[in-house]
This record gives C-alpha cells, structure tokens and sequence, in this order.
C-alpha cells in the first residue's frame, strides 16, 4: 500500500492536531472578518425605532420557550417566500436583535411578518390553545402565560444590557422601562403617554391580552409578535411589488 502525504498525517497526533487548527482557522477567518465591517454592510433607515421594554420582555419570553425553534425570523428573496410572507427581509430589521432570530426551521410559518396581520384577540386565543383557531396546528398551548404576572422590575437592567451591545436605549428610556411596560399594557394609566413620547406614536398602546388590571406574560408576548416587521417601513419601501404595511391598530 502506498505510503501517501495523507497517511503519513494520521500517524502523527502532532501534524494531525496542527492540520486540524489550521482547517478550523480559515473556517473562523471566512465567519468572523465580515463581522468587522459590519456596519457598513447594515442599512440605515430614519424611521427606525427601538423595542419598547413591553416588546422585549416579549422576545425574552419567545426565547425562553423555544418559538425560535418551530419558527423563523427571515423571509427569503425567492419567489415563494415573498408571495406567502410578504417583502424578502433586511438585515437593517434585524440590527437591534441580539442574538438574531433568522433561523431555517419552519416547522411553523416565518414570523418575520406577523405584526399587525391578526387582532392582539387572535394572538392570545392562539397562543391559549392554537386549535382553536388552526385545526391542523401541532403547537402547544401557552394559556398559562395569561396568568402569570410579568416581571418589570428587571427591566432597566434588560435595557442597560441591550445598550452595552449597541443598542441606542437613552438614560430616559432606561430609567422609565418599568413603568413603560406597563404603559403599554395598560392604555388608560398615566403611564402610557410616556411610551409614546420615547419610543414613537406609531408604538402600539393596548391591552394584549385584554385584561387592563395587571401586566401579564402574554401581554409581553403579543406585543413583541405584534411589532415583528413593524419595526421600520424600509421593507415597503421602493420595491419592485409595494406592499400596504400591516396595521396593528386596525
């Protein structure tokens, strides 16, 4: 049998190990350097706007429960994705998500789109028992998430630790997350024109869930399903097919 470059490689622990830490490194190299010019690959929009902490209590939870499982978060430029989900997504949609939710899974449909496309109603009757609403559905239930009450009180610190990543969340914001998330769930408090005020009035103000006594987990997660693809109208905006953007107030 011929003593072969490659043969000789598997004798040896050392050249092997070495060949091994050389692979893994181009592999590395061709992942990480386009992180480092990140920035000017990532569009930048105007209309732009942060999570509410509402919203990303809301993801934390979506997270938590392993939605990004079952669903993704990125609609393709191929044909069948653009005509079921709506416009291909950007990567400027995505620049305050950490981590990204893009995923490849879709044991359920992409949520990339799913803001504003059916009633806070709809959500918290699919999420209660999704059959109710979708026979073939194969999803559990979440009802339980109705009756469990939201922790607020972590939320500055959710937010400071967004902004140490990047995310442009001001000593206001920060300083006023608790009371925002509530707000937001609760729209006759007093506290809810302060959402509006720093996070835009085109954030959605309501009872998610439909009770306005207490702020709840699914109140926190219809919201974050609600502004999915609501974030910013770059998407809708000068493509070959426009789109109408899903309102979540209609």
């Amino acid at each position: 049998m011929t003593d072969t470059p490659h043969r000789k490689l598997e004798r040896s622990a050392t050249g092997f190990m070495l060949a091994i830490v050389a692979a893994a490194s181009v592999g590395g190299l061709v992942e990480i350097a386009p992180l480092f010019t990140i920035d000017e690959t990532v569009e930048n929009v105007k209309d732009m706007r942060l999570y509410t902490p509402l919203e990303l209590a809301g993801r934390d939870i979506y997270v938590r429960e392993g939605c990004y499982a079952c669903h993704s978060q990125m609609i393709r430029t191929l044909r069948d994705d653009v005509e079921r989900y709506g416009p291909y997504s950007l990567a400027v949609e995505s620049k305050y998500d950490h981590p990204m939710l893009w995923g490849s899974k879709r044991t359920g449909p992409d949520l990339a789109r799913i803001g504003g496309k059916y009633s806070d109603f709809w959500h918290v009757a699919h999420l209660s028992n999704p059959r109710d609403v979708v026979p073939e559905s194969n999803m559990p239930s979440y009802k339980w998430l109705a009756t469990t009450p939201l922790e607020v009180g972590n939320l500055p610190l959710m937010l400071k630790a967004q902004r140490s990543v990047g995310v442009p969340y001001t000593d206001d914001m920060i300083a006023n997350a608790s009371a925002d998330a509530r707000g937001q769930a609760v729209p006759d408090s007093d506290q809810s024109t302060g959402v509006s005020e720093r996070y835009g009035q085109a954030t959605q103000v309501s009872a998610f869930d439909g009770v306005t006594t207490n702020v709840t987990e699914m109140d926190a997660l219809v919201a974050y399903l609600q502004v999915l693809g609501q974030l910013t109208k770059a998407a809708y905006e000068n493509t070959a097919a426009p789109e109408k953007m899903p309102d979540p107030n209609n």
